[in-house]
């Protein structure tokens, strides 16, 4: 059909644009209607009040009960009692008195303390004085750890001269021992008196102090012999005697003469003596009384002691 000029035309019409839809979303400022949480259930609610009933009925354990006894007195430790002077009755009856928090007590200013004295909270159950044998024991483990550490920096030197000393100590000695053996077999006679009578023993204070030391050492060795045989026949004795002869009586030691020890003061001062001396005091000994040099190792017949080379050890090479 063909549009007719002369009839009235009607106006075009555009649909309306929509402004928010040109601009871009804004998540940020959306809100999402929250959702009511679902009511609870009878069986849910009992089954939430079990739990929280039973969470109350269990006791705490020992380490929870110590860890929290630590952090409380960890921070009431902590706590200064002047922070809140008005819930403490000692705090504001000083403060009444004029005292002001971060001043020290006492009329003369601020030279005293300016905080309460700190609590030191001893752990475990030991003692007072347990602390300090603790302390000695450290001192003495740290002294002898100390002479440790000095003796193993001892210089090689050092070392070899100590050991060289300590080996002439040990010759000397041996020499002297020799010299007492030598002292006594001249004493008694050429044959001498091998290995010791008991009778004769126990009257040690009438030997010579030179060579007093060896008879005593065997007296020693038959002290603690015949106790050690006294010790087995008290063990192997089962039935007891009624009846014994002269021989068991020596046996068992009933009328053997006890050989205490006695104190010999000029015994100990002998053997306080540096043991070159005693053995110098031995030789001279054997060469003013029996014309015996103990380094030539023979008696001589005139107490010129001719072909001798001298009295020390060093003149006979």
């Amino acid at each position: 059909m063909a549009n007719n000029p002369d009839m009235p035309t009607k106006p075009e019409t555009t649909a309306p644009v929509n402004a928010e839809e040109d601009e871009e979303d804004d998540y940020l400022s959306m809100t999402f209607a929250t959702t009511p949480a679902p009511k609870e259930s009878s069986l849910q609610r009992t089954a939430r009040l079990k739990k929280e009933s039973l969470a109350r009925s269990q006791l705490p354990s020992k380490q929870e009960k110590e860890a929290a006894a630590t952090l409380a007195r960890e921070k009431a430790l902590a706590t200064s009692l002047l922070n809140d002077a008005l819930k403490s009755k000692a705090a504001s009856m000083m403060a009444k008195m004029g005292f002001t928090p971060g001043s020290a007590l006492g009329a003369k200013g601020n030279e005293g303390r300016l905080t309460p004295l700190e609590v030191s909270l001893r752990e475990g159950k030991s003692g007072i004085g347990l602390e300090g044998e603790r302390k000695r024991k450290v001192r003495e483990e740290l002294l002898r750890e100390g002479e440790k550490v000095k003796r193993m920096k001892e210089t090689e030197g050092e070392w070899r001269e100590r050991v060289a000393r300590e080996r002439e100590e040990k010759r000397v000695e041996g020499a002297w021992w020799g010299g007492m053996k030598v002292l006594e077999g001249l004493a008694e006679g050429d044959g001498g008196t091998e290995g010791g009578d008991v009778a004769k023993l126990v009257k040690a204070r009438k030997v010579h102090l030179l060579h007093r030391p060896l008879v005593k050492s065997r007296i020693d060795a038959e002290s603690e012999r015949r106790a050690r045989y006294d010790m087995h026949q008290s063990l192997s004795r089962n039935v007891e005697q009624t009846e014994e002869d002269a021989d068991d009586k020596l046996a068992f030691g009933s009328e053997v003469e006890d050989l205490e020890d006695e104190e010999d003061a000029e015994l100990e001062g002998y053997e306080a003596l540096p043991v070159a001396e005693r053995l110098d005091m031995v030789v001279k000994h054997l060469r003013s009384e029996y014309r015996y040099c103990f380094w030539c190792k023979h008696r001589y017949d005139d107490e010129e002691m001719e072909g001798c080379p001298g009295l020390t050890e060093d003149e006979h090479g």
